[in-house]
């Protein structure tokens, strides 16, 4: 500001009364108030610096349990929910976990291909589909013809170790209320039947809950230390109406309210932070109409693929063509009428051998694949002839870098930071974090053995 001229003039002859009695008392009035003020505020540093830095020392390692004797671990699936479903409606309970517990912050990445059964085995086992044998949720023996669906629980299927017979070989208990490959009586796990619980998709929700509930009633060194929960939504709505109608609103409010019975019944047993709570889904979700169609007969010009060489259509093409036939050439044929112009969406879909496939979908070691497979761009389709039939709705099975396809990971308990976002990793890890939970000895697997340090809290 300009100083203006009256003030610096010439002082006047004449001395104002009271004048030079006040200044010195301003000054030490002000002086005392800095004073004040400077002590007041390093106190507040001083308070601050202690209260967050015991704050942050109490948080940087595992807490101790308070009820419980030993660590449980709750691995709970939400079929389909599609990493951003929960932000779809307000869902209090899941972004409760997500508040105090650990999350990957840009979702969950799925295994190729990204379907139900594949990723679940995959969950539990730490391994890729054809290190542990489901390579999707339809397929054929290429030795015996024999043919795999979800309802096929011979265990000459199941290959790996899943984590529920992990438990046992430790020493500990398990119980399984619906997850695929739980009802496989192999090795150590017998699928007893308090513990075991079959598939029934009519059973509610609400009813999963309570039995899962009831576990933590019994004595406590009966308590399993290993729990499996299931639940089908938002994933069965996804399929009829796609990922963006009000059903899947409804269905991840739904997801919401279940996990909330489930808290709030923990809560009532004094375990809740006692419990560690892995919350997954094991794909996402995309739209698809028909629209976005390419059809296997448009290629006859170039090769006509009868549908008996065909093990799977869409999103995931799988081709075995009968004997006499060279894959390599088939799928040079193939591509090439893609290629043309004249294939409606050709350029949407590229065929390759399995072993060409890029690397990191690991998808070529197992002769249960066939040898040919097609990646179709996303929202895309594959039938093999045109028809009147028109319909959207939604999929899954696509290459797992598209976006669509992940998926929600959520850890709760004593070894979760509370409030950590963590960067998003395939689920081949989860089975090593749940062992380094539970502290046993884990089968190989393609998970990293260093990745529970980057997600849990060191011991204290």
């Amino acid at each position: 500001m300009a100083i203006q001229e009256e003030e610096v003039a010439e002082p006047s002859s004449r001395t104002p009364l009271l004048t030079p009695s006040r200044k010195p008392f301003t000054a030490i009035v002000f002086i005392s108030l800095v004073i004040i003020t400077c002590i007041s505020i390093s106190s507040s540093f001083a308070f601050a610096y202690l209260f967050f830095s015991s704050s942050s020392s109490s948080s940087s390692f595992a807490r101790s349990l308070t009820t419980l004797k030993r660590p449980v671990v709750l691995l709970i699936s939400s079929d389909g929910f599609r990493f951003g479903y929960q932000f779809k409606t307000s869902t209090p309970n899941i972004h409760r976990l997500i508040l105090n517990g650990t999350e990957a912050q840009n979702g969950l990445i799925p295994v190729f291909p990204t379907l139900t059964f594949p990723n679940h085995y995959s969950i539990v086992t730490g391994l890729y589909p054809p290190h542990h044998g489901i390579i999707n949720n339809f397929f054929f023996d290429p030795v015996t013809g024999d043919k795999f669906t979800m309802q096929s629980h011979q265990p000459k299927w199941w290959l790996g170790q899943p984590l529920w017979e992990t438990v046992i070989n430790n020493g500990l208990k398990a119980a399984t209320y619906f997850w695929p490959g739980s009802e496989v009586k192999k090795g150590s796990w017998t699928c007893p039947l308090q513990f075991c619980q079959r598939y029934n998709s009519s059973v509610p929700f609400e009813d999963r809950v309570d039995t899962v509930l009831g576990y933590f009633d019994l004595p406590s060194d009966e308590i399993p230390d290993f729990i499996t929960l299931y639940f089908e939504d938002p994933d069965h709505q996804g399929h009829q109406v796609g990922p963006d109608d009000l059903e899947i609103t409804e269905a991840v409010a739904r997801i919401d309210s279940v996990i909330g019975r489930l808290i709030h019944g923990l809560e009532q047993r004094g375990v809740f932070e006692d419990v560690t709570i892995v919350m997954v889904g094991d794909h996402g979700m995309v739209g698809t109409c028909d629209k976005k169609l390419i059809f296997l007969d448009d290629l006859s010009p170039w090769l006509v693929i009868p549908p008996e060489w065909v093990h799977s259509y869409s999103p995931l093409l799988a081709i075995r063509p009968s004997p006499g036939f060279v894959a390599a050439d088939v799928v040079a044929k193939i591509n090439e009428g893609l290629s043309s112009g004249k294939v409606e969406n050709g350029n949407k879909l590229r065929v390759y051998l399995k072993e060409d496939l890029p690397k990191r979908l690991h998808y070529a070691a197992s002769d249960r694949i066939p040898p040919i497979i097609g990646l179709v761009e996303e929202g895309f389709k594959i039938e093999q002839k045109r028809t009147d039939t028109k319909e959207c709705g939604g999929a899954h099975g696509y290459d797992n870098a598209f976006f669509s396809m992940r998926t929600i990971f959520i850890g709760h308990g004593p070894q979760f930071a509370r409030g950590k976002k963590i960067p998003s990793f395939e689920n081949v890890q989860i089975y090593n974090l749940v062992t380094s939970i539970l502290n046993i000895k884990g089968a190989p697997n393609n998970g990293s053995s260093s990745f529970p340090e980057s997600a849990l809290l060191p011991p204290a």
